[in-house]
């Protein structure tokens, strides 16, 4: 049996004014697959994870989510469904430089309310950086790091609230080679781990090339 779908998009349509448009026939991601966007700038990538993630809201045609309708919730419902659900990855890795690496990993937990700061979120923070090798690093801040630790500490913030799906808008733009396969094999391995669905934006031949979904947004 197949497994259920993450993503189901149907007739999606959405517009920037007069500037830009994005439709989508169709788009069917299953529970656990692994999805890379391509295409020129401007062609509607981000955009697309916007949708999924809630952030935007189709003008047409329906985008069903891990089995929610998105544009039939409100702001603050999307908002919440966004916290519980999706794990972001960006390009820069963001960090708050004041903080340690064990407190931006739980930063999610201290800036949403509907996340339960208990013993076990503690733990499981703990259990993935000891995941990726910086158990001796927990209270060290992003200054402290090397850029490859930073990279994983902020991959360690986007799972460590169990979401289900994982989006990552060029998490390995201008890294070198090696470092850039290090980066998509940590993905991969966590997809694995924590049965995720991931999305992830390149331009990069070599980086979608790893990826057996992909969906060509320039055509």
């Amino acid at each position: 049996m197949s497994p259920p779908l993450s993503i189901h998009a149907t007739d999606l349509a959405f517009a920037y004014g007069e500037d830009f448009s994005l439709h989508l026939p169709t788009f069917q991601v299953r529970r656990g697959a692994r999805v890379v966007l391509y295409g020129p700038s401007g062609c509607g990538k981000s955009t697309l994870l916007n949708l999924i993630a809630g952030a935007l809201v189709p003008d047409t045609g329906r985008l069903l989510v891990c089995g929610t309708e998105l544009s039939q919730l409100s702001k603050s419902q999307r908002r919440a469904w966004r916290v519980q659900n999706v794990g972001f990855v960006f390009q820069d890795y963001p960090l708050v430089d004041y903080l340690s690496a064990m407190d931006n990993v739980m930063l999610p937990y201290r800036l949403n309310r509907s996340l339960k700061l208990d013993t076990q979120a503690k733990t499981r923070a703990e259990s993935l950086l000891h995941t990726l090798d910086l158990s001796d690093k927990l209270q060290r801040r992003p200054a402290q790091l090397s850029q490859g630790e930073r990279q994983r500490v902020a991959i360690a913030r986007a799972v460590v609230t169990q979401p289900r799906l994982l989006l990552a808008d060029e998490p390995t733009t201008g890294l070198d080679p090696e470092r850039s396969a290090a980066v998509l094999d940590l993905l991969d391995r966590l997809v694995s781990e924590l049965q995720l669905t991931l999305l992830l934006v390149s331009h990069d031949p070599l980086v979608q090339a790893r990826f057996p979904q992909q969906l060509d947004m320039g055509t």
